[in-house]
């Protein structure tokens, strides 16, 4: 991308009501542009991140055989008034709009609903299962408290997936791949070493059900972890009962803010029952089917490594998630000659910077931007035949011969 030939540019304040260090760097780097609380547009930067997280998430669903769907935002009330959602008050941040011809619609907030009523059409038989299906899509939610950035939106883009079983044994078998899988995930987004496995409320569905909190300072929960991090509990379950369930004590443990960026649930007969998803076994008996489901905020996983890496020049991109590798700058008639060189065949990795602007104007966009590694070709360097590299999350600057550039 040659940042002279598109829209995007970065600003010197970010909106006046956008209170999160996330959603005002982001808004300044020219990532994302704020509609109003909780409701963000993602520009081409923004998107090539999110589509980067996506890729990421992809791969490791995929590896454990899970299959990517794609269904409606726009929901029938039918289907989530025979589970009590639509209208239940503990479900009260439904966006739904009145037809002209009368009846309702609701913006869809998640989708077990619906997800059981496509599988109705698709299994029958016990030879039928074990199906996992997932997709990303935009999901909207009412949120009071939209005031964290992209953290936490009214609309924003989710990964769900669902699993659907024979038996419990195989739900529990399926929902530990699905725990190594998350596990990956976070490791390559950057996250690993700051995301813990935590014990939360199981609701009616199970006594736990497992939450991915990624320690940090903004977060909006609180954890509770031993000194190994081999025991971490949501603060809703953090109680003696507990505790001594798992032979612990309450002096083991430290609290710490946190942010929330999956979690996964063993629903079993929650939906399917009520929705009358089953199947025929061998005996041709018809039986419930068992389900699991599974999701990561990937636009709040945006808003949370935005957070977490950022300093005082401004973001910082693990390389997993970067929209580019490379921030490319020419300096001097040889040096924009040798950059253009250098970025033919390359611009899927390289941001070029060949503004007509005073190099420090670029270098400081480059650390605003936070792409990994800045690369500056000048006339001076060029006597060596060289390339200065400047690695974004340390600082470290060292000369590199242009042929060893992208060795």
């Amino acid at each position: 991308m040659r940042l002279s030939k598109t829209f995007i540019k970065t600003l010197r304040e970010a909106p006046k009501d956008e209170i999160a260090k996330n959603g005002a760097l982001l808004s300044r780097a020219g990532y994302i542009h704020k509609e109003l609380a909780g409701v963000y547009d993602y520009l081409p930067l923004g998107l090539l991140v999110l589509e980067k997280i996506k890729t990421v998430i992809r791969e490791e669903l995929n590896a454990i055989g899970c299959e990517e769907v794609s269904m409606s935002a726009l929901q029938n009330p039918e289907l989530w008034e025979a589970t009590g959602r639509f209208s239940d008050q503990e479900v009260d941040i439904w966006f739904k709009t009145e037809l002209s011809s009368g009846g309702l619609l609701g913006l869809a907030p998640t989708h077990e609903e619906p997800m059981v009523n496509m599988m109705k059409t698709y299994i029958h038989s016990y030879k039928d299962l074990p199906a996992y299906a997932y997709q990303f899509q935009t999901k909207f939610r009412n949120e009071k408290r939209a005031k964290s950035g992209i953290m936490r939106g009214r609309e924003f883009l989710m990964k769900d997936l669902y699993s659907f079983h024979t038996s419990e044994e195989d739900l529990d078998e399926f929902y530990a791949k699905v725990e190594k899988a998350y596990a990956k995930i976070f490791e390559r987004l950057g996250l690993g070493d700051s995301t813990y496995e935590t014990f939360a409320s199981g609701g009616i569905f199970s006594k736990f059900s497992h939450e991915y909190q990624t320690i940090l300072p903004v977060g909006e929960d609180v954890i509770y972890y031993n000194k190994d991090k081999s025991l971490v509990f949501n603060k809703e379950v953090f109680n003696k009962e507990v505790l001594d369930e798992f032979g612990a004590h309450e002096s083991e443990f430290e609290p710490t803010k946190a942010a929330e960026v999956g979690n996964i649930f063993k629903l079993k007969h929650k939906y399917s029952e009520p929705l009358g998803l089953k199947y025929t076994d061998e005996s041709n008996t018809a039986k419930t089917v068992y389900m699991g489901c599974y999701g990561i905020g990937v636009s709040r996983v945006m808003g949370v490594i935005a957070e977490k890496f950022a300093d005082e020049k401004g973001l910082v991109w693990p390389e997993a998630v970067a929209p580019f590798k490379y921030y490319l700058v020419g300096i001097g008639e040889k040096g924009s000659l040798k950059a253009s060189e250098i970025y033919a065949g390359r611009e899927s990795e390289i941001l070029f910077d060949d503004r007509d602007l005073r190099p420090g104007e670029k270098f400081a966009d480059s650390e605003l931007m936070g792409i990994p590694y800045r690369i500056v070709i000048s006339d001076k360097t060029l006597e060596s035949n060289s390339a200065e590299v400047v690695e974004r999350k340390t600082g470290e600057k060292k000369l590199v011969d242009i042929k060893k550039l992208f060795v």
